[in-house]
């Protein structure tokens, strides 16, 4: 399997890019060392989608949001080969969507987080 799917449903438009955040730091242990968050975020970015791309992705999140989770394919994080990974238990964050050019919404976010790696 190779591109990005959401519950087995391949995205109608692949990423222009994506890529791991990093993990938000909750504070310093009593010796120094950074605690972080036990999971990660993925940022999915695409420069410019239809109105039926930009759907498909407000679709999952309605779909989700309410008390679900997700199956999340993306590249495996920190993996020594570029591969796909299904990640369960992901939330979705609303995608965001950028200006309209030419009936087409531009600079389209959407935040995979909730991320177990």
């Amino acid at each position: 399997m190779s591109g990005y799917y959401i519950n087995g449903t391949e995205l109608l438009l692949q990423p222009t890019s994506g890529k791991w955040m990093p993990r938000t730091q909750l504070g310093i242990s009593g010796d120094g060392h950074a605690i972080y968050s036990g999971v990660r975020e993925f940022e999915l970015r695409f420069q410019l989608g239809t109105p039926e791309d930009y759907n498909q992705l407000i679709t999952f999140f309605d779909t989700i949001q309410p008390t679900g989770t997700a199956v999340v394919t993306l590249p495996r994080f920190g993996y020594s080969t570029y591969e796909f990974f299904d990640y369960s238990g992901c939330i979705l964050r609303e995608a965001e969507a950028g200006t309209y050019f030419a009936e087409h919404q531009s600079d389209l976010i959407l935040i995979v987080s909730n991320i177990r790696t």
